[in-house]
């Protein structure tokens, strides 16, 4: 799954851009994970590059430290109906197709979107990490090392068999609806 989010930068820097559609100053992440959220790939930009230009940052040489990947899903960002290049060119250079996770447009506002949602919850697995709440570093290669030292550590908790703890009250809210699912029986 490829997504991109838009931090805002909390002091100047390297590339640091506007991005036009967020109304945001600072940088783009772009994030490439597998399909339990791990990731892959991280390129930090500057927020004015197009979505379909970071993508190409992304997937360049993507085959070679990953041979066996063929599929990425990716949203309506990354072709639209003006330009689906990136399609083509995805499957020409980077020896991978990408699919196009499409809205449906009859329904407004936010909607889970068939395996989109993982790499979405992959960015909410980041936000909890206090340093990349904003975009702090000076130079989009700490960020990506932020990036990486975040999931590092959310890996090494898992292999621990560490439980993580809810934090504040809607996340107690939603761990204990969980459970309370979990423990009713089936009538």
């Amino acid at each position: 799954m490829l997504d991109s989010q838009t931090a805002h930068s909390h002091e100047g820097g390297d590339a640091i851009g506007w991005d036009a559609g967020k109304r945001t100053r600072g940088r783009k992440r772009h994030l490439l994970v597998d399909t339990g959220g791990l990731l892959l790939r991280a390129v930090v930009h500057a927020a004015s590059v197009q979505e379909r230009a970071g993508a190409k940052l992304v997937l360049t040489g993507i085959t070679t430290v990953f041979p066996l990947l063929g599929l990425v899903w990716a949203d309506a960002g990354y072709a639209n109906r003006v330009d689906r290049g990136l399609l083509g060119w995805a499957r020409d250079h980077a020896g991978v197709e990408l699919v196009i996770v499409p809205r449906n447009a009859d329904v407004r506002g936010f909607q889970v979107l068939p395996r989109r949602w993982v790499v979405e919850r992959t960015f909410a697995w980041l936000g909890r990490c206090r340093r990349l709440a904003r975009d702090y570093e000076r130079k989009p290669a700490h960020a990506e090392a932020m990036i990486k030292v975040a999931m590092i550590r959310l890996m090494a908790a898992r292999l621990a068999g560490e439980d993580i703890e809810p934090q504040g009250p809607i996340e107690t809210e939603a761990a204990r609806r969980l459970q309370d699912e979990l423990n009713q029986d089936p009538q």
